[in-house]
């Protein structure tokens, strides 16, 4: 809704203001931000993420072993409530830092990306080698950053790579006893009509991301 309502204040006489340009990027800014904190109402009552960075929160509350929906509100009332309180101090702290500090964060952007992300990579040693002093984390650090500039240069979402990371021993160990339970027979991953339905699902998605994918392609050469 932000990003319809600040267009069609374009209309007017202002439109070449620059309040009337500051107005236009704060509309849907501000609806960005608040939706961020209403994201986890669905995925905290109903185990259902609503977006990327929830679905992440869910994989690893999974991996605690900490079941969303609302049995969480009954078995641990201080982790959610909790949560809440985090995102009212966030919130807070937000407000405290970014008002007085919007002028530094503006010229942080306008610096080289050849200057600024040295400084990114070296903060980011500093953070996982005073966690653990280890020196293979630095290793795993730069093998998973080298995943992720490939996958963005490929144009491949980081959001599904996440929970499958952390899901996939869950997985493994999920396929090993329904292979023991079978005799190492394959086909019990196949014998259960909802195994089937999941399957078709995915298929069908896999072809229309890349029917998709293919069609941007195309038009962005007709474009050329």
């Amino acid at each position: 809704m932000p990003g319809p309502t600040g267009k069609e204040r374009e209309c007017g006489d202002e439109q070449d203001t620059e309040a009337h340009l500051a107005d236009s990027i704060a509309a849907p800014e501000a609806g960005n931000n608040a939706a961020s904190a209403g994201t986890l109402i669905p995925m905290l009552t109903l185990g259902v993420p609503g977006s990327g960075t929830t679905a992440v929160m869910q994989v690893l509350l999974v991996s605690l072993s900490i079941q969303p929906r609302p049995l969480p509100f009954e078995r641990l009332p201080d982790l959610v409530w909790g949560l809440i309180a985090a995102l009212y101090l966030a919130n807070v702290m937000l407000l405290m830092l970014n008002v007085p500090m919007v002028g530094l964060f503006t010229r942080m952007l306008s610096l080289p990306h050849w200057l600024l992300m040295p400084l990114v990579v070296m903060v980011s040693f500093i953070g996982i080698y005073s966690i653990s002093h280890s020196a293979f984390d630095l290793f795993v650090m730069i093998g998973f950053g080298a995943c992720g500039y490939a996958l963005r240069k490929l144009d491949i979402s980081l959001v599904p790579v996440v929970p499958g990371l952390l899901l996939g021993a869950d997985m493994e160990n999920n396929l090993r006893r329904a292979l023991s339970i079978s005799g190492g027979n394959f086909d019990i991953l196949v014998r259960s009509l909802i195994a089937l339905v999941i399957y078709l699902v995915t298929a069908l998605l896999l072809v229309r991301s890349f029917t998709i994918s293919l069609r941007r392609s195309r038009q962005a050469a007709a474009r050329l």
